[in-house]
């Protein structure tokens, strides 16, 4: 029997996905004009999210320092995944269109937790699927018009995104302290962004590669400390009271989200492909997901 889904997962998935939205617009803003290169941006993000949800952990459970820095969460599977997104995701920014990558990076969210959910036993409605369905057509709509041919590394490093993201977040529905566990996988990343930075280092050839001006800076502790940190904690505490399939398909509305950032904060106009997009996302996620909480309702 499904259960309805309580008021504070709903709120919770919707700052986490404000939380989404604002990574990218982040990533966007430091990589695209140069300010950062992606493994000082991988590195910075995921260390300044370290620090930022060990010291949360400690003061909201009051610990004791001896324990060490989210030693009482996480694992070193998710941190690997978490690791793996971050960096495929920024490394794959510098060669995609938004758009494309976009595509690619949800296309492949939803492939790997849909079907690991039906694999699993989920066997979502006829009505689910054509919710999923309407949703992914919206993101076509928004992300393919007008785009080139995409650059094949590219587009490989966003879909190992794509499914480090949709294993974490698969990984995620087994919390009970979303906290806890985001502080620990953050933690146990550090070595992995720190190990591949020295190794870039070492391996490139111009030296200017890798840089790190001070916007390019801020920008990573913003999306390691803020978007990443609060947004990745938020949504562990949703994913438990989340199936795969609503779990994965709510995450369609990020691009949407992005776009209406761009307008509202950035001055960016009104597409008519946004327009067009707008309301094929949404309204094939409420078909996914609220047919669901109807039915538990009257349960």
């Amino acid at each position: 029997m499904a259960l309805a889904i309580p008021t504070r997962t709903r709120i919770a998935t919707a700052l986490a996905l404000t939380g989404f939205a604002a990574n990218s617009l982040l990533c966007r803003a430091a990589l695209r004009s140069g300010a950062i290169d992606a493994w000082s941006f991988t590195a910075v993000r995921l260390v300044s999210g370290a620090v930022a949800m060990s010291l949360l952990a400690r003061v909201l459970s009051r610990a004791r320092p001896r324990g060490g820095p989210g030693a009482g969460g996480g694992s070193f599977p998710s941190a690997f995944l978490l690791y793996a997104y971050a960096a495929a995701f920024s490394l794959a920014y510098l060669r995609l269109q938004s758009g494309v990558g976009a595509l690619v990076l949800f296309a492949t969210v939803q492939a790997t937790m849909i079907g690991v959910g039906v694999a699993r036993g989920a066997r979502p409605g006829r009505l689910e699927w054509a919710g999923v369905a309407i949703a992914i057509a919206g993101l076509l709509v928004l992300t393919l018009p007008g785009a080139t041919m995409p650059d094949p590394v590219g587009v490989g490093l966003m879909a190992i995104a794509g499914v480090a993201w949709g294993g974490y977040s698969l990984r995620g529905r087994a919390s009970r302290a979303p906290l806890a566990a985001t502080s620990g996988n953050f933690v146990r990343s550090v070595p992995l962004a720190l190990l591949a930075l020295a190794g870039a280092y070492a391996i490139t050839a111009n030296a200017r590669a890798l840089h790190a001006e001070t916007n390019g800076v801020g920008l990573a502790l913003a999306s390691g400390a803020l978007a990443s940190g609060l947004g990745y904690s938020l949504w562990y505490l949703a994913l438990p009271e989340l199936s795969a399939l609503h779990a994965a398909v709510v995450q369609l509305t990020v691009p949407v989200w992005v776009g209406i950032a761009g307008i509202l904060l950035l001055g960016e106009s009104l597409s008519s492909r946004l327009a067009l997009a707008t309301p094929l996302i949404l309204g094939g996620v409420a078909c996914a997901v609220v047919p669901r909480a109807r039915s538990a309702r009257r349960t």
